[in-house]
């Protein structure tokens, strides 16, 4: 939280936010005057369950327990008291304090790549995150078989159905894996098949959750993507932030 803080009093535009967070967003937005963006998720790593000494439920009943929090961290943020009983969370007239800026709520992120999880994004979020993973065995063994083109269309197609008349309002936002900027895509694909088999070179190429390319490349995928699926929203990890920099300065005109 106080690097948050920090970012965003250095700073007059940069908007700040998390991937998954559940206290004190409000006041966070408050002071950044209207910049949070709250991200949500149903948690995937079975060992960070047992460290935190909580049982591990089964994927359905976490997105189960994560709609139930959505409806409760809504209400709250809109300033609302809050009486809610259901199969996991039970409040009794409570009220949060301070408000956020940001009303009814700061925009609210869920993000995921099963089917379950992009429902209750497309009914609930504001930001749909697509990650193209699903991780089995606890999150032991990731699954990367959803990065494919028609499996992403497919996911897309979901969010849509169910969003319904909400559709143009959302912000469509996709999980980057890899950045390598090289003349030689070819070649960092293939070398990225063997490490991930479950998919050709071909298709690391054209999956969203990757950038290979020249910068030119990188800039002409990311506008193919948004015209293919929407996608106007990207979270790159740290180790290939200073690589994916340049792209960023000339699709802003920095």
């Amino acid at each position: 939280m106080p690097a948050l803080i920090s970012a965003a009093d250095e700073t007059k535009s940069l908007r700040v936010g998390t991937n998954v967070l559940n206290r004190e967003a409000a006041t966070v937005d408050l002071l950044t005057q209207g910049r949070l963006q709250l991200g949500l998720g149903a948690g995937y790593m079975q060992s960070e369950y047992e460290q935190a000494g909580l049982d591990f439920d089964a994927g359905g009943i976490r997105v189960e327990r994560l709609a139930e929090a959505v409806t409760l961290i809504k209400g709250l943020l809109k300033g609302e008291q809050v009486t809610f009983a259901g199969r996991y969370y039970r409040v009794t007239d409570h009220t949060i304090y301070p408000l956020s800026a940001q009303q009814p709520h700061p925009p609210i992120l869920i993000g995921g790549n099963g089917r379950n999880l992009l429902t209750l994004a497309a009914r609930e979020a504001d930001i749909v995150g697509f990650s193209g993973i699903t991780f089995r065995r606890g999150g032991a063994v990731p699954d990367i078989s959803g990065w494919g083109v028609s499996e992403v269309d497919k996911r897309m197609q979901l969010v849509r159905d169910v969003a319904g008349d909400r559709y143009s309002r959302l912000e469509l936002n996709a999980l980057v894996q890899r950045v390598v900027v090289t003349d030689h895509p070819r070649q960092a694909a293939e070398e990225l098949a063997r490490r991930w088999t479950q998919l050709s070179p071909e298709e690391i190429l054209q999956s969203p959750y990757v950038l290979i390319g020249t910068a030119d490349k990188l800039i002409e995928d990311l506008h193919a993507r948004r015209e293919r699926w929407g996608i106007s929203y990207y979270v790159i990890f740290e180790p290939y932030v200073d690589t994916f920099a340049p792209v960023v300065a000339r699709l802003t005109g920095g």
